[in-house]
């Protein structure tokens, strides 16, 4: 099992209707191939007076050659749409864990 966790701050001002467009982001992602489940976090790391606020978002995949297949055929438009909507409020990282025996 190969979870893909992708950690997001995104500005107070916008939070609201990013949170709306992650979670259809989220279920269209969920529709490919290779992906078992996701779950949809909010970060509490961050004060709640700070400008952005943030969340997480853990897809489990079935193993890598899914994860390979999903950054080859399906991250780059997908990561358009959010910067489309989106872009200059927000920002996110990404890491790969491989589940150990």
């Amino acid at each position: 099992m190969i979870v893909y966790e992708v950690s997001i701050e995104v500005d107070r001002a916008s939070a609201a209707p990013y949170l709306d467009w992650l979670r259809e982001h989220v279920a269209q992602i969920l529709r490919i191939d290779g992906f078992v489940q996701a779950q949809l976090y909010e970060r509490c790391d961050i004060p709640d007076d700070a400008p952005r606020c943030g969340f997480v978002v853990t897809y489990q995949l079935r193993d890598q050659a899914a994860l390979a297949a999903y950054l080859a055929n399906h991250a780059a438009g997908l990561r358009a749409d959010g910067e489309r909507r989106f872009g200059g409020r927000f920002s996110a990282t990404r890491r790969v864990l491989r589940e150990l025996d």
